[in-house]
């Protein structure tokens, strides 16, 4: 081999090497991809998928999100399965187009662009869910609207908004099933905490993943509580405004870690 010539090998190798270091990083790791998830964010999905389950506020439907903790222009999500079912294995990450970053043949939710529609809105929200309470429901259909009357409900607050997904859904479902109806859901929702689909269920969101869950439980109970009231008849009280801002944002800390600890020792 010639000088030249093993001057001319010796830069393609020293190219590729930097081209592999800059494509891999130092760990041999794309840098290209966001890092992967925490193990412990996957941990806390799979509960709260099987806390909802749990406590009645999903059952074959439904399914629970959480913003990815590594990249905030992502989110992780359960293939498409029943929650009470849902395994760490089962937990995909999408972009916030709701786009599968790696899907292995798996189904995927019709409704996940409630979830990456929200996320692009609203960045201070970590967690969504979405649920079929059948003590909300009622309220979506109904002229008389949900009210904080339960303290641990006090998030709704400023309103619980009801969203016609058949209008944007394209074929007249009502069912959230792409951008548009997403985007329209997440405009709909503004900057509450909470928002009614039409004949539906509702999208719950929260700066955590406790909180998105907590709040879908007491939406629900609380839901139930002014049913039982109006049915007594009178005048039904909600909690005073400025009290309800108080607690609006309870985080539900020593409920979540009950709530875990019954659906992971089962």
């Amino acid at each position: 081999m010639t000088r030249r010539d093993f001057a001319t090998v010796s830069a393609t190798t020293l190219a590729g090497l930097l081209t592999a270091r800059i494509s891999f990083g130092a760990e041999g790791q794309n840098t290209g991809r966001a890092p992967s998830a925490g193990a412990a964010l996957i941990e806390d999905l799979v509960a709260a998928n099987h806390i909802l389950a749990d406590q009645g506020i999903v059952d074959g439907y439904g399914h629970v999100s959480v913003r990815h903790d590594r990249d905030p222009n992502r989110y992780l999500l359960s293939r498409d399965l029943a929650p009470a079912l849902v395994a760490a294995d089962d937990i995909m990450e999408y972009d916030l187009d709701s786009n599968p970053i790696d899907r292995k043949g798996r189904g995927m939710y019709l409704e996940r662009f409630i979830h990456g529609e929200i996320y692009k809105a609203r960045p201070d929200v970590k967690a969504v869910v979405h649920n079929h309470s059948t003590n909300v429901i009622p309220f979506s259909v109904s002229s008389i609207r949900l009210e904080p009357v339960f303290h641990t409900a006090a998030f709704i607050v400023d309103g619980v908004p009801v969203f016609d997904a058949s209008r944007f859904s394209g074929r007249h479902h009502a069912i959230v099933s792409n951008s548009e109806s997403g985007r329209e859901l997440a405009r709909t929702l503004g900057n509450r905490s909470a928002a009614l689909i039409l004949g539906h269920g509702a999208a719950v969101v929260g700066t955590s993943l406790p909180m998105a869950v907590g709040r879908s439980i007491y939406l629900d109970l609380s839901a139930k509580i002014q049913r039982q009231a109006i049915a007594l008849g009178g005048k039904v009280t909600a909690l005073d405004p400025a009290a309800a801002r108080e607690v609006s944002q309870n985080e539900y800390g020593r409920a979540w870690e009950l709530w875990k600890k019954r659906v992971t020792t089962k």
